[in-house]
């Protein structure tokens, strides 16, 4: 896959790729969207050594800078952009069909309690949850969806969308472009990238399952003295 992403990186069409990418995974969180980036990142990182080499050795022409080198701005604002589009979609067409979508999600308890918790956390302004669980898998799909299914507003739920777009976007294309410079752009490179966010994403769909101090410490009842 790192190969056919290769060879794209020296077309404008892989901003293209990318954005669609991360647009459709709230759909289908098995695209690699977050391997596209950190791959295009690393060719960007790639693109940046190369053009750095051929400055300093220009009068002998010892280095061979590629015809497109992808632009690591143009991609972040690619990749936000399309997650942000993303998440409102599938808050949309939930929030417009959700009594078919909450009859699914009343039958898994799992994601049950993930819809109590997001709910409570937008009400009461926390929607921290919605940057975490962007790192987590299928927990874009899970808060997107819930969200529009219980009907929150657009006005509490858009700006943590964006948010934990840009998050997302920085650290995925921060690992491959600042990887590529220190380990090489090479596969070595993506691959310890790729390792990474799969260890932030690990990370965050541990504190999403974690319970709430709320609901991990049982409620103590005070006896009532004996008259």
């Amino acid at each position: 896959m790192l190969e056919s992403v290769g060879l794209l990186t020296g077309s404008p069409w892989i901003y293209a790729v990318v954005a669609v990418s991360v647009l459709l995974d709230v759909f289908l969180p098995v695209l690699p969207s977050g391997v596209l980036v950190i791959t295009t990142a690393t060719a960007a990182a790639a693109g940046s050594t190369s053009v750095a080499g051929a400055a300093a050795g220009a009068a002998g022409k010892v280095a061979q800078v590629p015809q497109e080198v992808p632009s690591l701005l143009i991609l972040m604002v690619c990749a936000a952009v399309a997650s942000v589009l993303g998440d409102l979609v599938a808050f949309r067409l939930a929030r417009r069909d959700g009594g078919r979508l909450t009859r699914a999600i009343a039958r898994s308890r799992r994601l049950t309690t993930a819809q109590e918790r997001l709910g409570g956390a937008l009400s009461r302004g926390g929607g921290i949850l919605v940057v975490i669980a962007r790192f987590a898998p299928a927990g874009r799909s899970v808060v997107s969806l819930s969200a529009g299914a219980a009907h929150r507003k657009v006005k509490d739920f858009l700006p943590w969308s964006v948010l934990a777009g840009v998050a997302w976007t920085g650290y995925s294309a921060g690992l491959g472009y600042f990887g590529g410079q220190w380990l090489g752009a090479s596969w070595v490179g993506a691959a310890v990238s790729v390792l990474a966010l799969f260890a932030a994403g690990a990370l965050a769909a541990y504190v999403i399952r974690r319970p709430s101090a709320a609901t991990a410490q049982p409620t103590t009842v005070t006896a009532a003295p004996a008259a």
